[in-house]
């Protein structure tokens, strides 16, 4: 079956499944296909594996929305914290020279960067708006390495299914599959506005996927880990769900 009849038909069958027999049915039929989301259990698992699904199958390409300069928010934007411990506070007292970002997991060649390291791949801004579950959202320019170059450089080996990115915070994580991590918007950002990123909004170093909602952009991120599965990540990390509620893939 060719790529395209085959979509075809994985999309009737959801389709089909949603309408004669409800979202169960449609959950088993991802499954089938590996379109199952990690937080596909419990009560909402069928309808977090709809949506999920639909997304990879309809718009695994789609770009976000990117605004032009004058619809840049003004200040103050919102959702900026304080710095985090002494850790980062000492990291930002020599301007963050000894930052680094950590690329370990399922990848050829582990690695640590530097900021200037980072600086040293292509540069990408874009325009997109942060938007929060919460109701709140604001636009700023976003300034970077694209994601997917650091990925490429690494070697991604072919098992890696997902990419969890971790803050200075140990208690802060999140997870993405690997459409989003090699999407040519998912970008490694340390610039905002044409200039340096703010600490509090996520300096020197913060994770934007714009494609997903805000608490899937994790500031002050110093690890990238490549794995094939979430399974048991949450007991190995914290012994709560990193989105305190929120869904897994938070697709806007």
């Amino acid at each position: 079956m060719s790529k395209i009849s085959r979509r075809k038909f994985v999309i009737s069958g959801l389709a089909a499944a949603a309408g004669i027999s409800g979202v169960g049915v449609a959950a088993n039929l991802s499954k089938r296909y590996g379109l199952v989301p990690p937080d596909s259990g419990g009560i909402y698992g069928p309808g977090e594996t709809l949506t999920y699904a639909a997304q990879r199958l309809l718009a695994r390409h789609s770009l976000a929305r990117e605004f032009p300069r004058t619809m840049i928010s003004t200040v103050p934007f919102a959702n900026d914290i304080s710095p985090l411990n002494d850790d980062f506070k000492r990291l930002q007292s020599g301007g963050f020279s000894d930052w680094r970002l950590v690329i370990d997991g399922m990848v050829a060649r582990p690695t640590s960067l530097s900021l200037g390291d980072l600086k040293s791949f292509p540069v990408k801004s874009q325009i997109t708006e942060v938007v929060c579950e919460e109701g709140w959202s604001y636009v700023a320019e976003w300034i970077g390495t694209p994601l997917p170059e650091v990925l490429k450089a690494c070697g991604i080996l072919p098992q890696a299914r997902y990419l969890v990115y971790f803050s200075i915070d140990p208690d802060w994580w999140e997870s993405i599959d690997l459409n989003d991590a090699q999407h040519p918007q998912t970008l490694l950002s340390w610039g905002m506005n044409e200039g340096d990123l703010p600490v509090p909004f996520g300096g020197p170093l913060r994770l934007r996927v714009p494609r997903q909602l805000g608490y899937k952009s994790v500031k002050f991120v110093n690890r990238l880990m490549l794995t094939d599965s979430l399974n048991g990540f949450d007991s190995a990390v914290d012994p709560k769900s990193p989105n305190y509620g929120y869904a897994w893939y938070a697709g806007i």
